[in-house]
């Protein structure tokens, strides 16, 4: 791989020969592949080599046409770089109770599908992400996670100064020069200059100053990049613990993994993966408690529309424990909202531009119900509320790609498909046809039998 000459000697500076030479080596190897298993709708495949930081994810031996399987549309794993798993380690050494948490920088949603399967119960997770289309991917992947106790907004980070020592946890996961991505994005080699480096160090700080305010005192911040150089890493996880006041935190880890820590000759305790020692790309992680100690602000009780008592009592019978949600029409939709959280749920809605949020059930029509696509990816789907059809994977691809399918033996009404016994989203038969209720953004695009 040919790279920029400025790079070549930062880098090896940083690391040192030995460790660049390897590194310089696993650059002109494959991209390692790797995915993470929902484990409420999905078992882990014991038969792949785990990734040795993350209990349910595996490394594959070869990419395959994940768009041709219908499994991963119905969320039961998320393919994510195998490095970035590795804040499994902070959740499970520091997270022993619910939190409220912010994944601040989630796009297109691997840390907060991850978030999702590691917080302790009870939790609630914000995902968040300010640009327009990467939001709506953002949005597409947590449905398809399937956890009710989610929230997706698209909002910069300025935008959350309303909500003053409002979280737990905040996940920044921050844009920067994206040097780890070498090996995957010859676009991220093009783009690459030190004055890049520099730009994206003072935008993560930036960044970081805009959203302190929303984390409470004694609440943990995760810093991470996909980068190397020491600017946008352990210089400025030592702005985070001097200027904004802040703990740097250890993490226990075997050193068999050979996550290496900073390579500027100080004690902070940062973890860096570097290809050629470890199986998987280029990331940076630390993890900081903010100094002080205080309780969690509780948000007002909220105004919310309560849906009919009629619709209330049919859409309950479609989700496992309706007692633990209250059930709202936000516009046409019927949505269940967590009643642990419905305050604050109600509180991010005021102040905040939220895609997603709870579990939308249905949309309401002339007083009547069409489930909704984000219930059928639910983990809380209660599957014997509706008719199963199980479907072939010729069929399955059919359904995904939206074409029309005929169930001529099936009744009438709304029908849940299902792919080796998951379920896939729902149909409106009539009898002659199908009626293909999965929606149009997501479908895929090309003929999926080519794939």
């Amino acid at each position: 791989m040919e790279l920029n000459a400025d790079f070549v000697n930062r880098t090896e500076s940083l690391f040192g020969k030995e460790i660049y030479s390897r590194f310089s080596q696993a650059l002109d190897t494959e991209p390692v592949v790797s995915i993470r298993y929902n484990e409420p709708k999905m078992v882990a495949d014991e038969n792949l080599k785990p990734v040795p930081w993350s209990t349910l994810g595996r490394y594959l031996p070869l990419r395959p046409a994940f768009t041709a399987d219908p499994l991963f549309h119905a969320g039961c794993y998320y393919v994510q770089e195998a490095s970035s798993m590795f804040l499994e380690q902070v959740v499970k050494q520091y997270v022993k109770e619910p939190v409220r948490a912010l994944d601040l920088c989630a796009a297109p949603g691997g840390k907060s599908t991850h978030l999702h399967s590691l917080l302790p119960s009870g939790s609630m997770l914000v995902s968040n992400e300010p640009m327009p289309l990467r939001a709506q991917v953002l949005a597409e992947n947590i449905t398809k996670w399937g956890n009710p106790l989610s929230v997706v907004t698209r909002n910069l980070p300025a935008d959350f100064s309303s909500f003053r020592e409002y979280f737990d946890l905040v996940v920044v996961d921050a844009p920067c020069s994206g040097e780890g991505m070498f090996r995957k994005e010859q676009k991220a080699v093009e783009q690459w200059s030190v004055s890049n480096v520099e730009m994206c160090a003072e935008r993560q700080k930036e960044i970081l100053n805009d959203i302190w305010p929303s984390l409470r005192p004694g609440g943990l911040i995760v810093y991470s990049t996909c980068t190397f150089n020491s600017e946008e890493n352990e210089q400025n996880v030592r702005w985070i613990a001097e200027e904004l006041g802040a703990e740097p935190l250890a993490l226990d880890i075997p050193a068999a993994w050979n996550v290496t820590g900073s390579l500027v000759g100080d004690s902070l305790p940062v973890y860096r993966f570097i290809p050629g020692l470890t199986e998987g790309e280029g990331f940076f992680l630390a993890v900081l408690r903010k100094n002080g100690n205080a309780p969690l602000m509780q948000p007002r009780q909220p105004r919310l529309q309560m849906l009919p008592e009629k619709l209330k009592k049919e859409v309950e019978q479609w989700i496992e424990s309706p007692e633990n949600f209250i059930f709202v029409l936000n516009g046409d939709t019927a949505v269940a909202l967590p009643k642990e959280y419905a305050a604050t749920i109600s509180a991010l809605q005021q102040k905040l531009n939220v895609l997603h949020c709870g579990l939308p059930l249905a949309t309401v029509k002339n007083n009547k119900l069409i489930p909704m696509h984000s219930l059928a990816m639910s983990i809380a789907l209660r599957k014997d509320a509706f008719t199963m059809v199980e479907l072939d994977l010729e069929q399955s691809l059919a359904y995904l790609h939206r074409e029309a399918l005929s169930l001529p033996s099936q009744p009438l009404g709304y029908l849940l498909l299902t792919y080796k016994n998951v379920p896939l989203g729902f149909v409106k038969n009539i009898g002659n046809r199908a009626n293909n209720l999965y929606p149009a953004e997501w479908r895929i695009r090309k003929n999926p039998l080519d794939l």
